[in-house]
């Protein structure tokens, strides 16, 4: 982790930049499934911080030092050593050896700052990179691969007329945090407006939501469909035909684009069917040192088995709760009415199998995300939440609403509808620790919408 200078646009001055290697997003892994690697992550960085610091939130009190990170491996199963457990902070001039064995099956996982209390800001200021983890089943469906396979990283920034990154405040000195974030910039692997020469023939496009609140729903100009064929935590059952795929903060979508009907037309990337994101010019004829495209679009990809429901050993009911407190700042958020530093209140056993219902009594999707597992979504179902209050009892106002197919396979990130109870399922998979879950809004995440929890082995 280091400082640098970037240029976003081929017309703005060099931006100041927080990154892993030499760029934002940093350096791609490439993995194989089974195979442990072992990264050091060397904090680099000046002692002082370049966005502004609120000292009133829980782990970003005065008496901290002023730049820490620490590292997560987003959907990554690792032991909790390794997991970037966000109180395991270190300083500039120290660095931290962690251990991934990637005993899960192929996915598109990403790496970024967890450090408690200023993680939106570290991720702001370009601490976030992928991960892309293979494995023989994905070999064998013969995808788009090579030159023909590039990940898409989508964020949004906010820039001052000198190009430099200008992070917004509450307009309170002494409590600066502010409860989203969503910039003017659509940024895409680092450029803003940036363009990509394709052929006409298949793509294979590794889709990441990096933003530290803003959801992408993203379509391609000329109205042409694609097709998803994974999620978060890896391959679809069979591919899903969008004309548009949403993003939530920390999800991810595997996708595959057949620019072969589009030959010497620009096709815009458009969110919400009106921003311009990025443009792909595409080819007149394949280059000429181009092999015939062989690849393939199967109509199965890999079986995801369901997880029964009464499989499940635990059911949780976990609000999400937003609270006005005016005098230290405008909102606090949280899970299941709960601080960071109270007591551990999840004890899944490892191997066990949970229900857990997020009860969203706010006005705010919420991208729910835990570190270690895969989960599958239930359903979704409306209820009343001032009934809830006054009550304590769910009054649904609805039928259960499936997952969206594009959610149907293995996830870590779910989002968390407004006054709709989320029901996921979990197998605790992998290893005994403490990890964590939150809402992937980093802005929220870092004021208390965080909560550890505990794998325990089995008595």
């Amino acid at each position: 982790m280091r400082p640098i200078e970037s240029k976003v646009h081929r017309d703005l001055k060099p931006t100041q930049l927080w990154v892993y290697g030499s760029s934002s997003p940093g350096p791609t892994f490439e993995a194989r499934s089974g195979q442990g690697i072992l990264v050091e992550w060397a904090n680099e960085l000046p002692a002082q911080h370049f966005l502004p610091i609120d000292h009133s939130i829980h782990g970003a009190e005065a008496d901290k030092p002023e730049v820490r990170t620490v590292v997560h491996l987003h959907g990554g199963r690792a032991p909790a050593e390794s997991d970037g457990y966000p109180d395991n902070w270190y300083v500039p001039g120290k660095s931290a050896l962690y251990h991934y064995p990637n005993r899960q099956d192929a996915a598109m996982l990403w790496y970024h700052d967890h450090a408690l209390g200023i993680n939106r800001l570290n991720v702001f200021a370009g601490l976030l990179g992928v991960y892309l983890l293979r494995d023989d089943v994905e070999d064998s469906l013969n995808l788009p691969s090579g030159k023909y396979e590039i990940p898409l990283v989508f964020y949004d920034r906010i820039f001052d007329r000198e190009s430099q990154l200008n992070y917004p405040v509450s307009g309170n000195p002494k409590s600066p945090w502010t409860p989203e974030v969503f910039g003017d910039a659509l940024l895409v692997n680092g450029k803003l407006f940036p363009y990509l020469e394709v052929e006409p023939r298949k793509y294979r496009f590794r889709a990441l939501n990096g933003a530290n609140g803003r959801f992408f729903h993203l379509s391609l100009s000329n109205g042409q469909a694609f097709h998803q064929i994974g999620t978060d935590q890896g391959l679809l059952p069979a591919p899903i035909e969008l004309k548009r795929v949403s993003l939530a903060p920390g999800e991810r979508a595997d996708l595959i684009v057949d620019f072969s009907a589009s030959a010497g037309e620009p096709i815009v990337v458009t969110n919400d069917s009106s921003f311009h994101v990025m443009q792909f010019l595409v080819a007149k004829t394949a280059a000429k040192n181009s092999a015939r495209d062989t690849s393939t679009l199967p109509s199965a990809l890999r079986p995801v088995p369901k997880i029964a429901e009464s499989a499940a050993v635990n059911t949780r009911m976990l609000t999400l709760v937003e609270v006005d407190d005016r005098v230290q700042r405008p909102v606090t958020m949280l899970l299941n009415n709960t601080h960071w530093n109270m007591p551990v209140t999840e004890n899944p056993v490892l191997d066990s199998t949970e229900i857990w219902n997020l009860i969203n009594t706010t006005n705010d999707s919420h991208p729910i995300h835990l570190h270690l597992v895969r989960f599958q979504i239930l359903d979704r179902r409306s209820f009343d939440i001032s009934a809830y209050w006054a009550t304590g009892k769910l009054n649904y106002l609805g039928p259960s609403i499936p997952p969206d197919p594009s959610e149907a396979g293995w996830k870590d990130t779910v989002r968390a509808d407004p006054a709709m109870v989320t029901r996921i399922i979990i197998r605790f998979e992998g290893y005994t620790g403490r990890y964590v879950w939150h809402c992937h809004i980093l802005e929220h995440e870092d004021n208390e919408m965080m909560r550890p929890y505990d794998v325990i082995a089995a008595p």
